[in-house]
């Protein structure tokens, strides 16, 4: 068996590029998450949501002895299930656990997308969506459009909004978009559940170093 002090810390698996930047910017983000620096590497499933469901313990298997942790990161709504996030992740994670990963695995559902980790109300997110210039603050605009109902924290269909906020102002969609989101809006009392168990098994697998 390898020894665990030398592999790399952390290996995820996620369902597309989108995913893969706002990853890549999330886990740069070591003291905002409340954890360690870690090393870690991305890899894209090519064939998406689905394959992350049913088969990242395949895809995984030939890494177990090469990283300490694993993470797989997947929409529902692309996953072709309607079962709730928890029923898919358990699915995941006990697959991972029958080749090797028992006890270093976690599986991320994003209910029902993403996007949803994008509507916060960070000035940061205007910003980046490239809204600064529009004569009516983001918000409004999405409630009149129907994105949004008054009193609402997030759009239902948060991929949906988020195109047609691009497509308004002609911002052509991309994953280095995701990536700036991931960078710059705070984490701070982020209530969504994928979020927030993205962020504990972090801070049990890499507790932050005594000073």
């Amino acid at each position: 068996m390898s020894d665990p002090n030398h592999l790399k810390d952390l290996i995820v698996l996620v369902a597309d590029k989108d995913m893969e930047s706002a990853f890549r910017g999330l886990l740069s983000r070591y003291e905002s998450l409340g954890i360690r620096p870690i090393s870690f590497d991305i890899f894209v499933h090519p064939q998406n949501d689905p394959a992350c469901l049913k088969t990242s313990d395949q895809f995984l298997r030939t890494f177990v002895s090469q990283y300490n942790f694993a993470l797989v990161a997947f929409d529902r709504e692309g996953s072709g299930r309607i079962d709730e996030r928890e029923i898919l992740e358990k699915e995941v994670e006990d697959r991972l656990t029958r080749v090797g990963w028992q006890e270093r695995s976690a599986a991320i559902v994003f209910e029902p997308e993403l996007e949803t980790w994008v509507w916060s109300r960070s000035p940061h997110v205007d910003e980046i969506l490239g809204w600064t210039k529009q004569p009516a603050p983001l918000r409004n605009w999405l409630v009149e459009q129907e994105y949004l109902t008054e009193g609402q924290h997030k759009p239902k269909r948060p991929k949906e909004t988020m195109e047609a906020v691009l497509k308004k102002v002609k911002k052509p969609r991309s994953a280095s978009i995701y990536l700036q989101l991931a960078q710059k809006v705070s984490l701070q009392g982020h209530t969504e559940p994928a979020f927030s168990k993205f962020q504990s098994m972090l801070q049990k697998w890499f507790p932050q170093e005594s000073a």
